[in-house]
């Protein structure tokens, strides 16, 4: 059985390009990372919807 390790480190933010799509890695509250793959549609329409709501 393995041990239980507290999550601690995880990471920043992040991008990766993986073939056709981009994986987000996002760290959360808590410890460990919400990953998403999204195409490149809707990684712009996230840039425009992150830019509206911080008024850039």
């Amino acid at each position: 059985m393995a041990a239980q390790k507290p999550r601690t480190g995880d990471g920043p933010l992040e991008v990766t390009k993986e073939g056709r799509s981009m994986v987000l890695r996002l760290p959360v509250e808590g410890g460990g990372r919400l990953v998403i793959e999204i195409s490149r549609d809707e990684a712009q329409d996230l840039h425009d919807t992150l830019a509206e709501a911080i008024g850039n």
